[in-house]
């Protein structure tokens, strides 16, 4: 088959490298840091069973049908009350439901983009997001991040300078580094932006997984009418569902649900019609505050690992949250070389140069704490250190 019946768009993009480490990492005697994944021995699975039950029982045959764009009504309220809670004026009218925030990404990038438009995006970034705005070759403008959120300065230049339409930020618990952008930094952003025609956007996939510190505003409170917030039940109940959703402005809602139905026609309803079943009948904050117990313990577990074993001049980010430890080794270290010998030796992480685009630090990587135990980080971490030296 000739490679010219192919698009441009998708010659010029690249496969995800964490999907392709996951590949190797489904070995059981593979140790993984590597995937952003929740631990499966906490999904609420006897909950799910009997909503799903539930959900037969109140619909029917009914719940095996079509359904509308927007996304179950119920859902939808169940979210905007969350919203609302946080002090927030979001309604369900202004949610569409997504096929997880990934395709949220997409829809954004067909309703915004068009070839070499200029998309922020922090440095080092979200590799799903770097891989859906690929897709519509923009030029990306990347923002370095430290431990307060986005340089300020960096931002402020390249906002004055260029005609961004989108920028891109995960503030709570980011990926790959688990860092949050600051009170501060929050709102000198909101306020650079306001100066702007360009929407934010707030995607916030392990914003309700705190387990430290305070939480900080969002965006919506910041910038109502430039921001647009993704959230997910990904992280929270389980992936399987493929269920995300997008808060956005009316003008710009309208512009989404047309690409909503051109993509799939509505996300899957059954999946839906269970989580609202779930909510309706169980305490959603008391599971949160087992997933925040257990990721906050297994968190100090890894840090204190790696402090233990690692190099002394190992530096760590500090997470309130999320999933995520970002470290960053000796600057003669590649980490991309170093991967290579730990899949050797069955450890799995993911090397920190996958997440740049720009100003790439060789030595960083990326590691995931959410789905070991204490005896099987010891043992990867420890493993690590052997083969770094």
């Amino acid at each position: 088959m000739s490679l010219k019946l192919f698009s441009t768009r998708i010659q010029n993009v690249t496969p995800s490298f964490i999907r392709e480490i996951l590949k190797v990492t489904h070995e059981k005697d593979v140790i993984s840091f590597a995937g952003g994944l929740p631990n499966d021995a906490l999904f609420p699975l006897q909950q799910l069973k009997q909503a799903s039950l539930s959900a037969f029982e109140n619909k029917g045959s009914q719940l095996l049908q079509y359904s509308n764009t927007e996304g179950d009504l119920g859902l939808r309220n169940w979210i905007a009350q969350r919203y609302q809670a946080q002090n927030l004026e979001i309604t369900a009218e202004d949610i569409l439901m997504t096929n997880g925030s990934q395709q949220a990404l997409d829809l954004l990038g067909k309703v915004f983009l068009n070839k070499k438009d200029a998309v922020v995006i922090e440095n080092p970034a979200y590799l799903g997001a770097l891989q859906a705005f690929r897709l519509y070759q923009v030029k990306f403008l990347p923002i370095d991040l430290h431990s307060q959120g986005m340089d300020l300065k960096q931002l402020k230049q390249t906002l004055s300078i260029n005609n961004a339409k989108l920028i891109y930020t995960v503030p709570n618990f980011q990926n790959p580094t688990g860092i949050s952008y600051s009170e501060e930094n929050r709102q000198a952003i909101a306020k650079e932006i306001a100066k702007t025609d360009s929407y934010l956007i707030q995607d916030d996939p392990y914003g309700e997984l705190r387990f430290s510190g305070q939480a900080k505003s969002n965006f919506y409170t910041l910038l109502p009418q430039q921001t647009l917030l993704l959230g997910s039940f990904s992280k929270t109940i389980a992936p399987a569902f493929r269920l995300g959703w997008i808060v956005a402005p009316k003008p710009v809602m309208k512009k989404l649900i047309i690409a909503k139905q051109a993509a799939d026609l509505h996300s899957n309803s059954f999946s839906q019609a269970i989580l609202a079943q779930y909510f309706e009948k169980n305490d959603f904050d008391q599971h949160l505050t087992q997933l925040k117990l257990h990721y906050g313990q297994q968190k100090i577990i890894m840090e204190t690992a790696i402090k233990k074993y690692f190099p002394k001049n190992t530096q760590l980010t500090n997470p309130e949250g999320g999933l995520f430890l970002w470290c960053t080794l000796s600057k003669k270290i590649s980490t991309l070389e170093l991967f290579q010998k730990a899949i050797q030796q069955k450890v799995a992480f993911v090397p920190g140069e996958s997440f740049y685009t720009s100003n790439i630090q060789q030595n960083t990587m990326r590691l995931n704490y959410s789905c070991a135990d204490q005896k099987i980080i010891e043992k990867g971490i420890r493993k690590l250190a052997e083969i770094i030296g």
